[in-house]
């Protein structure tokens, strides 16, 4: 109902709950279906550290669940710039959820820092967010066969940027892909 009335262009507003993790699902517009049946997954804070929750985001992108994270406002920015490294993958934010300046967006990861930036009121208050379930994934089937192809006669940003636009899938996977690639090639 939720993803139905986003896609009408209705405002949904959550109601209290027992948590922000709750709420903030109530609003995200997620479906259980055949390709995503299980739900979500709860991650709570990433590593402060930078290169631990880089460690972290990776391991999130090979997720195909939907994941719920939390965030202090003092480290929303760093969040933002490793989640948007996942580019076009979607992403609810859910800022001072149930209180006054309440503020709720989906958008692509890669667009987050930027939405941030746009008020520097976004950057007070408490964070609860869910990274949208992963989209089908590009390492099986002939979106495979295409990348190996281009790999093996072009440069790895040229073949991505073919393999991106013969198959449609999104270029942050398929360049993550083609990294694994490259190295069984090697």
């Amino acid at each position: 109902l939720v993803a139905e009335a986003r896609q009408a262009g209705l405002p949904v507003l959550p109601l209290p709950g027992a948590s922000s993790i709750t709420t903030v699902l109530s609003v995200a517009g997620l479906t259980l279906d055949a390709r995503h049946p299980d739900g979500f997954v709860f991650a709570g804070f990433l590593p402060s550290k930078s290169g631990e929750r880089h460690t972290a985001v990776q391991a999130l992108a090979k997720e195909t669940r939907a994941v719920v994270l939390l965030e202090a406002p003092h480290r929303i920015e760093a969040l933002a710039a490793a989640l948007a490294s996942l580019g076009e993958r979607m992403v609810t934010v859910g800022r001072e959820l149930t209180k006054q300046f309440e503020e709720i967006a989906t958008l692509a990861a890669q667009d987050f820092p930027a939405w941030l930036a746009q008020d520097s009121n976004r950057l007070r208050g408490e964070f609860a967010l869910v990274l949208h379930p992963a989209p089908a994934s590009v390492d099986s089937g002939p979106d495979t066969r295409v990348l190996a192809l281009l790999l093996a006669e072009l440069p790895l940003k040229t073949a991505v940027k073919l393999a991106a636009d013969i198959t449609g899938e999104p270029r942050n996977a398929l360049y993550e892909l083609a990294l694994g690639l490259k190295g069984k090639m090697a």
